[in-house]
């Protein structure tokens, strides 16, 4: 849904990241490169921004206000 806070293998704070990531993919440069230019040095970490999905849109419409 959102991407998480932490790396879940390492712990490293990631999710502060996300938003330079996605500019800079909307801005045409290439994901590794993207990843680099953010700082994300360790394969785990840049795995949890690669196969993240953002599922939020999806979800969205099941979800129901409690009254």
């Amino acid at each position: 849904m959102i991407i998480p806070v932490r790396c879940f293998s390492c712990g490293a704070v990631i999710a502060h990241k996300w938003e330079e990531f996605n500019e800079l993919k909307a801005a045409g440069v290439e994901v590794a490169e993207a990843l680099d230019k953010v700082g994300m040095k360790r394969y785990c970490c840049r795995r949890m921004y690669v196969g993240h999905l953002d599922l939020i849109y999806e979800a969205a419409p099941f979800s129901t206000s409690i009254q």
